[in-house]
């Protein structure tokens, strides 16, 4: 995926980064048949099936969103993989020809919620992708009209989740790391790539802990929206991420116990 237009440094980081996770999550998985040739078109839903995925091999598609050129899919890029999702909608359409290689789309999910490792490549790549496309939409809105969404720079020290806040979007940290706090008290670290503050977003909860960067940090922001929509759409990871935080949580309310315990008079 490339953006149109001009991005940070870290939004090209990222990109570059999701480039090389959907050849690894089909990895071992047999197309469902010979490589697709298309001609030039300017709506591709009409002409995938929806019962598959498809690898692009070779060309470039471009998606709109709203009528506007937005960003371009070339080689590497996953196809029709978000169907369901609804923010943010385009449509997807070629000026040259493409080469795409097709997968019947249950054996795809099952062959990466086969394996762990394959699961957390899957939900990096869809939520890597939302934050990227909420930047892009929020650069086309004048200033003033635009939201916090996308990606956020902060630096030592600067707060990012507030104990006892409303819960309106979900973290993941691209550059840097935080720590965890619960009524003042460390109670844990946030490295990178950890999606954090998810748990009161599922559950509709103020926010159990505060979470401040340790160092000079880039934080890509998902709004509740998007991420309840993306784990609709996907309800097996969402059961996975609810695995892994609850490990954590585990980890969170152990610390928390042992930090009372000190805390008690002899």
């Amino acid at each position: 995926m490339y953006l149109l237009g001009e991005q940070p440094a870290y939004a090209d980081a990222l990109i570059n980064r999701l480039q090389s996770l959907p050849a690894q999550m089909l990895e071992g998985l047999s197309p469902a048949g010979p490589t697709l040739d298309l001609a030039p078109v300017a709506d591709l839903s009409g002409a995938l099936p929806g019962h598959q995925l498809f690898l692009l091999d070779s060309g470039v598609i471009q998606a709109r969103v709203e009528e506007r050129p937005l960003f371009y899919l070339h080689e590497g890029d996953l196809v029709g993989l978000r169907r369901g999702i609804e923010h943010p909608q385009w449509q997807l359409g070629c000026d040259t020809p493409l080469q795409l290689i097709p997968y019947l789309r249950t054996e795809v999910f099952r062959h990466i919620y086969a394996d762990e490792q394959r699961s957390e490549l899957l939900l990096q790549y869809l939520i890597g992708q939302t934050a990227l496309l909420s930047d892009a939409v929020a650069r086309l809105k004048p200033p003033e009209l635009r939201s916090s969404n996308g990606f956020k720079r902060v630096e030592t020290g600067e707060l990012l989740i507030a104990q006892g806040d409303e819960a309106d979007h979900v973290f993941v940290i691209l550059e840097g790391r935080a720590e965890a706090f619960v009524d003042g008290h460390k109670v844990g670290d946030v490295p990178k790539d950890e999606i954090f503050g998810a748990m009161a977003v599922f559950t509709g909860e103020k926010r159990s802990a505060s979470v401040i960067a340790s160092e000079p940090s880039t934080v890509m922001l998902i709004p509740k929206e998007q991420f309840l929509s993306l784990t609709q759409s996907n309800p097996r990871i969402a059961h996975s991420l609810i695995e892994s935080m609850a490990r954590r949580i585990d980890l969170l309310n152990k610390e928390v116990t042992r930090l009372i315990a000190l805390n008690q008079p002899d």
